[in-house]
C-alpha cells in the first residue's frame, strides 16, 4: 500500500483513510486532530497549502508545486470529509462540465450557486 501509485485510486484509498480516521483519538492521528479543530480551521488549512502552492508556481519549481499539490488536494479532502462531500460528487460536477468552454460555464454560473 505504500507504494506510489501513478493513477487516480489513490485518492479512493486516501479519502477512505480520511473517513476512518475522523473519529480517531487527535494525539495518534493527524485527521483526527484536524476535525477536531473544526470546519473553519480545516478551510483555513485549505487556503494555506493552496497559497504554499500558488507560491512554488510562481518560484517556478516544479518538484515543490507537486509537493505542496499533494497537501493541497489531502487537506481539501479532508474538508470533503467534514462536510460530508465524497469525492465522486466532486467527480461528477466535473464530469458535468467536461466538454463546456470555461467561459461558457462560468457566464451560466455568474448569479448561481451549486448547493
Amino acid at each position: 500500500m505504500n507504494e506510489p501509485a501513478g493513477d487516480s485510486a489513490v485518492l479512493d484509498r486516501i479519502f477512505a483513510v480520511i473517513e476512518e480516521r475522523r473519529d480517531a483519538d487527535p494525539s495518534d492521528s493527524y485527521v483526527a486532530k484536524m476535525f477536531s479543530k473544526g470546519r473553519k480551521k480545516v478551510a483555513e488549512k485549505v487556503g494555506e497549502e493552496a497559497v504554499e502552492t500558488v507560491v512554488a508556481a510562481v518560484d517556478k519549481d516544479p518538484g515543490q508545486v507537486i509537493y505542496e499539490s499533494a497537501d493541497l488536494i489531502f487537506a481539501l479532502m479532508v474538508l470533503w470529509a467534514h462536510m460530508d462531500v465524497k469525492p465522486e460528487q466532486v467527480f461528477a460536477e466535473l464530469a458535468r462540465r467536461e466538454g463546456t468552454s470555461g467561459l461558457a460555464e462560468m457566464a451560466a454560473r455568474k448569479d448561481k450557486k451549486i448547493d
